[in-house]
């Protein structure tokens, strides 16, 4: 049963025996769980891209973007726009390097905005001695420009991407996998990965790999939807999971 704390802001729930800031790795979303973008850079580099490489329109009006990878939001917004899928495949390849680069070359007119305790949360946990690694849909270059820009990197050493793996569950394991390559042999086969993220489907993707999970609802997803979904924590953001053990001291 998950104890529940709530003050007039925050609401946090923790499982009795999870013990959040003691895993040896953490695998942390890029969108809605270290930073929000005030931009749209990103987001129409997929439709810009198709239709530079392509010359068909399409919109990702219909696509579910929320804790979505950009192969899958890429490959249903063609299939909605009705491309053929013998000209997305001819064409794929040239389509994700196009948003890389278009991304790469409006970098300096990107906006992050780095969400609530995220560098403070970051700092005690490398301090705990926790590998830190990402797991996100962003294609890999475009989601370490986001966090280069949000002035994150010096905390990430690894990362899971969609560029090859459209599938959340899969980007997780391939980053739960680098953070085991890069631990102590003695550590691999005991070591104890946390994914953090802000929609069901990281919740999800945690559980396929049987990994722990905390949830932050920073992004479009209520405390009470990422609760339902039974995380071992679910808080309101990571500045109020790191005021709880401020507040033991």
């Amino acid at each position: 049963m998950l104890k529940t704390q709530q003050t007039t802001d925050a609401r946090i729930a923790i499982e009795p025996d999870f013990d959040w800031d003691g895993q040896d790795a953490y695998l942390f979303d890029i969108d809605g769980t270290l930073l929000r973008s005030r931009d749209r850079i990103h987001v129409d580099s997929v439709p810009w891209s198709v239709h530079r490489i392509t010359g068909f329109e399409i919109t990702l009006a219909g696509v579910q973007l929320q804790g979505n990878t950009d192969t899958a939001i890429l490959r249903e917004a063609c299939r909605q726009a009705g491309i053929p899928s013998e000209v997305l495949e001819q064409q794929y390849d040239a389509i994700l390097e196009s948003m890389r680069n278009c991304v790469a070359e409006r970098r300096h007119e990107l906006e992050p905005v780095v969400m609530p305790g995220v560098a403070e949360v970051l700092g005690h946990l490398a301090q705990k001695g926790a590998l830190l690694g990402v797991a996100s849909g962003n294609l890999e270059a475009i989601g370490w420009i986001k966090i280069e820009k949000a002035g994150l990197r010096e905390w990430f050493c690894f990362g899971g991407f969609s560029d090859q793996l459209p599938i959340r569950a899969e980007l997780v394991r391939q980053a739960a996998h680098k953070a085991r390559e890069l631990a102590a042999p003695r550590r691999r086969s005991a070591m104890k990965i946390c994914v953090v993220g802000d929609t069901p489907r990281d919740i999800e993707a945690a559980r396929a790999n049987s990994l722990s999970v905390i949830a932050v609802a920073t992004g479009r997803s209520s405390f009470d939807q990422l609760l339902e979904c039974r995380p071992d924590a679910c808080v309101s953001s990571l500045a109020d999971l790191l005021a709880t053990i401020q507040s033991a001291t």
